[in-house]
């Protein structure tokens, strides 16, 4: 009989052991001369690493702290940010995103459903995602399609394992291609699926291309509600539903809090700082849930087809949005 795994048989202990020396470790940068080294490259990295040995611990709460502690840290993050200077660079976006949208849709169509023949709705799922907001899309087209479980699954693993493959190689690739923060920021927001990422991508990178990122990434998930409605229309369904992520509301109050009411005292400006500070701490930690939840078991689930299907609509949307941002 063969001795039980030691990761896998002690992955409580050590998922809480691992939250807890993040936190601890995170908070170290409030402490004058310290300096915390968590970056949320780290963060991911070791959520991947803790799910890859360890398996899945504590499944439901990993799942509800990764959705809610991120919109939270993206509503903290509205208080450092000014809402002319947003409004001004989400504007910039708005063509691209727009086209951006529809063709990708379109594309994702073509590659999956046509030449790939990766099954209808799992295509249009990994679409959906690459579209606009990654997960929340595909939470919000799913029931509208009456999706069913594994399809939801095998969708939501093909972008995640993306997701988290863009957080590490985008700062990267940026770099060396020499990006402005601006060129940066707007193609992150573009070609990366996620807010998670886009925003993790966004702030290794620089606080301006944190501040554009967030902001064009934001206005694109309120596609959200117009795809659903016209889902619901393609595939004729009726009465379903449509989740709509109302923190980006909250993110744009934070704002306007932020630039007609913290930023006119020193006091003001300190209690904003403070709160967008510690948003980046909740932010870099939400990556170690979503990381934590890229088991074996999902890597197995999603299949050869529906990666290539998403890997192909990725490259295309990545590399259409430099030319736009290099030639436009």
């Amino acid at each position: 009989m063969s001795k039980p795994n030691f990761f896998k048989s002690h992955s409580n202990i050590i998922y809480i052991v691992l939250i807890a020396l993040l936190s601890v470790l995170l908070l170290i940068d409030y402490i004058p001369n310290c300096s915390s080294f968590i970056t949320p490259p780290i963060a991911l990295f070791l959520g991947l690493v803790f799910a890859l040995l360890c398996g899945k611990a504590y499944p439901s709460f990993n799942k509800k702290m990764s959705k809610k502690l991120l919109q939270y840290s993206v509503i903290g993050l509205g208080f450092g940010m000014n809402l002319q200077a947003s409004l001004a660079s989400g504007a910039e976006g708005m063509t691209f995103t727009i086209i951006s949208v529809v063709g990708t849709m379109l594309i994702g169509w073509l590659i999956g459903h046509k030449l790939i023949k990766v099954e209808r709705n799992t295509s249009y799922l990994i679409s959906s995602g690459t579209a606009i907001c990654g997960g929340s899309a595909i939470a919000a087209v799913g029931p509208v399609i009456k999706a069913k479980d594994t399809e939801m699954s095998v969708a939501l693993g093909t972008i995640f394992i993306l997701n988290a493959i863009a957080l590490f190689i985008f700062p990267i690739i940026g770099h060396w291609l020499g990006m402005t923060q601006e060129q940066f920021g707007l193609w992150a927001a573009i070609a990366i699926h996620d807010t998670s990422s886009v925003v993790g991508a966004g702030a290794a990178y620089g606080e301006e291309a944190l501040k554009i990122a967030t902001t064009v990434k934001l206005t694109r998930a309120l596609w959200i509600i117009p795809l659903a409605i016209a889902t619901s229309f393609i595939f004729k369904t009726k009465g379903q539903k449509i989740s709509i992520p109302w923190f980006i509301l909250w993110f744009v109050v934070a704002m306007i809090i932020n630039t007609y009411l913290l930023s006119l005292s020193e006091t003001g400006i300190m209690i904003g700082n403070f709160i967008n500070s510690l948003a980046r701490k909740s932010l870099t930690l939400t990556l170690f849930f979503i990381g934590a939840s890229l088991s074996v078991d999902t890597l197995k689930a999603v299949g050869i087809k529906p990666l290539i299907q998403g890997v192909l609509l990725w490259i295309v949307i990545s590399l259409s949005t430099l030319a736009y941002i290099y030639y436009c």
